[in-house]
């Protein structure tokens, strides 16, 4: 489809100002109220607006402002966001426009009416989407849409692409790249941070970009950044790799699918869960990211994200279909989320435990260990070296030798280690049962909101430390 133009660019320019609003995935624009191009060209609050200057076009959505201090009236003002994307010196001379809605939202339209998209359009909607030419109730309208109306798997084949080519691509000097990836809702279950030096102590490249925590008490990249470094971009990225085999980072920086980053700050807020969604988000950012083995895992638990066994086998066979058809080798294994895994519940207690397990200390929590262990050695498996089988004892090896734990410090190391892993949080208080009994159930979505309510994962000492677990026995 073709990109929607602004209406005039020949209006009298204003003074670029950077204005220190950090507004996440969304650019915006601030004008005085009293500017007279706001006045004469009948700009309204929340439209969205084309600036242009020097080649470049970024599209925003406006803010008026009734304070001098925030916009001058010969000023144009962006956010930290636009401001970088535009890429001109504050003081530049800019063209401010307005711009018609962009002509993918005929698509939109359409699977709000229940039609079927095909490949061209999901391109057109998440191309506008990067480009900051859909305002977040287009975009929301475009989710729910997907949501009620449902997206077949050719529609998630499709999208999965669409989102993909939205952004970088990560290229590795290796035929067999693995990765992994939990679908989410077990709180703990730091499984990633074990898994990866033990398949690169084996040999087997694993470049792991992660997220961090959106509404969990710690993601990947959380837990990691106790320990090091994960704010790296492309370049960095292949340094750490091409030394260690493997890398922990954050994926924010990489741009790999960045359609997807922004679907999903407003997925978040309106609570939005759709499969189809999901699959597209996974697989977009590991073929992105260059994968070419993937291993799934999702927990299954009454209190977990999926909740039922026909619901978990439903997404296997769809990763599975969307994955082959992207030509990665993709399995999935379907995991005990009936309790959080580990012992710790926030960054720097995930981050404690981890280290317990790579050090084989006595006291390392035996569910993280083991999990891990078996989740590495199906991955050590993709390796055609290696029988089927095998996996798990090769992994153990690898971690009892203490490879595992050379690989994660040059690893740390490489990235930039930060700082050894704190003890304990400045304030603590102990919850002991009021009777005795036997534990029979451990709901993880309010040991999230305590975590988080305890100041998880902002405050990286914060969280929550289980001592009991399903069967234990309570004093």
């Amino acid at each position: 489809m073709p990109d929607s133009k602004p209406s005039d660019t020949r209006k009298a320019p204003l003074k670029l100002r950077r204005v220190a609003i950090d507004t996440y995935h969304e650019n915006v624009a601030f004008l005085n109220r009293n500017c007279e191009l706001y006045r004469a060209e009948g700009f309204q609050a929340l439209s969205k607006v084309a600036i242009s200057t020097n080649g470049s076009r970024i599209y925003a959505v406006l803010n008026v402002a009734d304070d001098d201090a925030i916009v001058g009236v010969t000023e144009l003002g962006l956010s930290e966001q636009a401001f970088a994307q535009l890429g001109q010196p504050e003081g530049q001379l800019v063209c401010v426009a307005h711009t018609e809605p962009p002509q993918s939202m005929d698509a939109v339209r359409r699977k709000i009416a229940g039609d079927r998209l095909q490949i061209d359009e999901f391109r057109a909607i998440t191309h506008d989407i990067v480009e900051n030419r859909y305002s977040r109730t287009e975009m929301a309208a475009f989710l729910v849409a997907s949501v009620q109306n449902g997206l077949d798997r050719e529609e998630i084949l499709s999208l999965t692409r669409a989102m993909t080519e939205t952004g970088d691509r990560l290229r590795w000097d290796a035929s067999l790249v693995a990765d992994k990836h939990c679908i989410g809702g077990i709180p703990g279950n730091r499984t990633t941070m074990l898994v990866v030096p033990i398949v690169a102590a084996h040999g087997l490249l694993i470049p792991k970009t992660s997220s961090r925590a959106i509404t969990s008490p710690a993601g990947t990249a959380d837990t990691m950044s106790v320990l090091a470094k994960v704010d790296l971009g492309p370049e960095q990225m292949h340094q750490v790799v091409n030394k260690t085999g493997a890398c922990l980072t954050w994926g924010g920086n990489a741009h790999l699918a960045p359609a997807d980053d922004i679907l999903i700050s407003v997925e978040r807020p309106l609570g939005i869960d759709s499969e189809g969604q999901m699959i597209a988000s996974i697989l977009s950012k590991k073929l992105a990211a260059g994968a070419s083995h993937l291993l799934i895992d999702i927990p299954v638990g009454p209190t977990a994200k999926v909740r039922h066994m026909n619901q978990a086998l439903r997404l296997r066979k769809l990763f599975e279909f969307i994955g082959d058809r992207l030509g990665l080798h993709l399995e999935v294994v379907i995991s005990n989320g009936s309790q959080p895994i580990g012992r710790g519940i926030g960054p720097a207690l995930e981050a404690r435990d981890v280290m317990q397990v790579l050090e084989n200390a006595p006291h390392a929590p035996d569910d993280l260990r083991e999990k891990a262990l078996y989740l590495a050695g199906r991955i050590l498996e993709f390796d055609p070296d290696v029988r089927g089988g095998q996996g798990f004892h090769l992994a153990r090896d690898i971690l009892e030798s203490g490879r595992a734990l050379e690989k994660m410090e040059a690893i740390i190391n490489t990235q930039g280690a930060v700082r050894a892993v704190p003890s304990t949080a400045p304030l603590t208080i102990d919850i002991c049962a009021t009777q005795k009994g036997v534990i029979t159930a451990i709901d993880n979505y309010q040991l999230t909101r305590i975590a988080r309510l305890a100041g998880a994962p902002m405050d990286l000492n914060a969280g929550v430390d289980l001592y009991k677990k399903l069967g234990d026995e309570v004093e």
